[in-house]
């Protein structure tokens, strides 16, 4: 994956094909950033907390679309899930997502 896709996560079209397949938003940001501005309905699990709390996310059985403030997080996040086995995939930063809900 380029550096643009970690910044801007991935095209328009996957990440729209995983909301029609009903994907869940995950939040990798921090408790203040998270709490300082969020996608409404999205699941908050701080990049640090992932590793520990994976299994709630595998659990729901769905789709998974991370984000970050700039996508770097993410992407760390969305490899690590893959790696759990959940479908998953690095959203970006959360305007490049928000632009995507729209």
């Amino acid at each position: 994956m380029g550096l643009l896709n970690v910044l801007f996560g991935n095209s328009s079209k996957e990440v729209q094909n995983y909301l029609q397949k009903g994907a869940i938003i995950l939040d990798v940001r921090t408790d203040g950033e998270y709490n300082s501005d969020h996608i409404s309905g999205a699941k908050h699990i701080p990049l640090q907390e992932l590793e520990y709390r994976f299994q709630e996310i595998e659990k729901l059985n769905k789709p998974v679309i991370v984000h970050c403030a700039s996508g770097m997080r993410s992407e760390k996040a969305s490899k690590f899930l893959n790696s759990c086995g959940i479908d998953t995939i690095n959203g970006g930063g959360i305007s490049a997502v928000r632009q995507h809900l729209k």
